[in-house]
């Protein structure tokens, strides 16, 4: 089906209407807030579209797994490990995750820290 979610921002909040902000909790994750954009609900039946958003001070997890990741960055400053080197990155540099390449989002700046990440379905 398809859906146009509508883009609301208040201060350095991003968030869309009829998209609900899940707070991560994960054991590796530091207040980061995610937003399904496209993915199940909307039946994408090949990409799955999320928003991630990064407190100051927080990160993803490090870890590898096998898709890919295709980043644009939306809001803020941050720094994406990939590998072992650390890149700095700004609101629209875009960026590609290999498969199984060892990656971490965080925020060590004093703003949020926000991007849209493009997975492939693993169904």
């Amino acid at each position: 089906m398809s859906v146009v979610h509508k883009f609301i921002k208040i201060d350095d909040d991003f968030t869309w209407n009829n998209v609900v902000s899940q707070q991560l909790t994960e054991d590796g994750i530091k207040d980061a807030v995610k937003h399904i954009l496209i993915g199940d609900a909307q039946g994408a039946p090949h990409f799955i579209m999320r928003y991630f958003q990064l407190a100051p001070g927080g990160h993803s997890k490090l870890e590898r797994h096998p898709q890919e990741h295709e980043v644009i960055v939306l809001n803020g400053e941050g720094v994406i490990q990939i590998g072992e080197k650390k890149h700095n990155v700004a609101a629209f540099d875009a960026v590609f995750i290999d498969g199984n390449e060892l990656h971490q989002f965080s925020n060590p700046h004093d703003r949020p820290f926000g991007f849209v990440c493009v997975i492939p379905r693993s169904d």
